[in-house]
């Protein structure tokens, strides 16, 4: 007969048949019986209040977080100002106390429309930073409708879950920044024997999570199944914030302002359209003639743009924001024990090679790590504690590579 020591006091199995077997002063716990235990209190305990609590005197105030914004993506006040206030409201109502007679606030959720490279999902991770409320980031060129190869709509929820440590309260006081909004766009206003999975139909399946509802979500995300355990998201306080880079939008705008994107036709009455930025004339009508159906732009009511980045704008980008790239870089060396430098004449050469190439700030960063490559890959191995990166040297270096997979088609 086993002794009491060798069996577990709750299953009754054996130490020989068991993968661990706890002792106790009278008896003895397994590693399943613990962890079914685990859970049973888990689901059995009161839950407590959220870790996402706001406080009045803690809420920052617009201006605030345009400063913080500041501090990490240079220009773009525009955009920075519509997000700062859609944020402070977003608190705002997050702290109402809504009595019968009183006034409810909506929400209002925004859409940012901006090139490649110009810090539509920077500016989302920046907020990120300041809040106090569970923040997730998801991509929209993945959804699917259900059952269709993809992931479900749904997973948008899941994120945010997983971002508030699966406290319901919480994340149903979030914020989702939706990339790519873009990619979901109407492939077509042709009927077709092909159904639009990826796009009109993810955008059908949006819209009540964007308006507000109770949406069952899978905890862990992926597809969901019968026999899965859901879990209930009301979706009404869930501040969205969309982001897309709409190419080849201008056409559209062109088209309405009656001009042309490229050519030397122009009507009197749009001789003051600013030709180098039409995007700074969005209007909704413009994202519907993309694809964007007049429902889910009907629920994203602010609607904002990012200027494209010039010349000065990308030079204050290399060097001045509180994780340029060259700060990081200097960083990395520092962490070998290399001191890293650069000639001014560098920073100007990597901004007119990131003008030509067309990509925006994430060109600096491409351009930047050629011309460091080398030197990653081999001082770490050697004793040198200086590095100087002259004007001959990045070209040198910029040249050994195939500047061909920079530029875009």
């Amino acid at each position: 007969m086993a002794k009491t020591g060798d069996i577990c006091t709750f299953c009754g199995r054996s130490s020989r048949d068991l993968k661990m077997l706890i002792n106790g002063i009278s008896g003895a716990i397994c590693d399943e019986c613990a962890e079914q235990a685990y859970e049973i209190v888990k689901e059995q305990m009161p839950v407590n209040k959220s870790s996402f609590r706001l406080k009045q005197k803690e809420l920052p105030k617009p201006e605030e977080i345009k400063q913080f914004l500041d501090l990490y993506v240079i220009g773009q006040d525009d955009t920075k100002r519509y997000l700062s206030v859609s944020v402070y409201n977003h608190y705002k109502r997050l702290l109402q106390k809504v009595t019968p007679d009183d006034v409810e606030i909506e929400k209002s959720n925004i859409i940012m429309v901006g090139a490649t490279g110009t810090g539509k999902t920077l500016l989302a991770q920046t907020v990120a930073k300041l809040l106090h409320v569970p923040f997730s980031i998801v991509d929209a060129t993945v959804l699917t409708e259900a059952g269709y190869v993809g992931e479900d709509i749904e997973s948008i929820l899941s994120r945010l879950l997983q971002a508030a440590d699966y406290d319901v309260e919480a994340a149903q006081r979030g914020i989702v920044f939706i990339d790519e909004i873009d990619k979901i766009a109407r492939k077509s206003d042709n009927p077709s024997i092909t159904r639009d999975v990826s796009g009109e139909g993810v955008q059908q399946g949006l819209l009540k999570l964007l308006e507000g509802s109770i949406v069952n979500v899978p905890p862990q995300g992926g597809r969901k199944h019968p026999e899965q355990k859901m879990i209930a998201v009301n979706t009404k306080n869930i501040l969205f914030i969309c982001g897309g880079a709409f190419d080849g939008i201008e056409k559209k705008i062109a088209q309405r302002l009656n001009t042309r994107v490229v050519g030397y036709a122009a009507s009197r009455a749009t001789n003051m359209v600013d030709k180098k930025n039409l995007l700074k004339y969005i209007t909704p009508t413009d994202l519907k003639a993309f694809g964007l159906i007049p429902e889910i732009i009907g629920r994203l009511p602010i609607l904002t743009y990012l200027n494209p980045l010039d010349r000065s704008t990308l030079r204050c980008i290399l060097t001045e924001p509180k994780n340029s790239i060259i700060k990081q870089y200097v960083k990395l060396f520092e962490m070998d024990g290399i001191a890293l430098s650069f000639d001014e004449e560098v920073f100007e050469f990597i901004v007119d090679m990131a003008m030509e190439f067309k990509l925006g700030a994430r060109g600096l960063r491409s351009i930047v790590e050629a011309v460091m490559m080398d030197a990653m890959y081999s001082m770490p191995s050697q004793n040198e504690k200086t590095l100087h990166v002259t004007l001959t040297y990045a070209k040198s270096k910029f040249e050994k590579t195939d500047v061909n997979r920079l530029q875009i088609a």
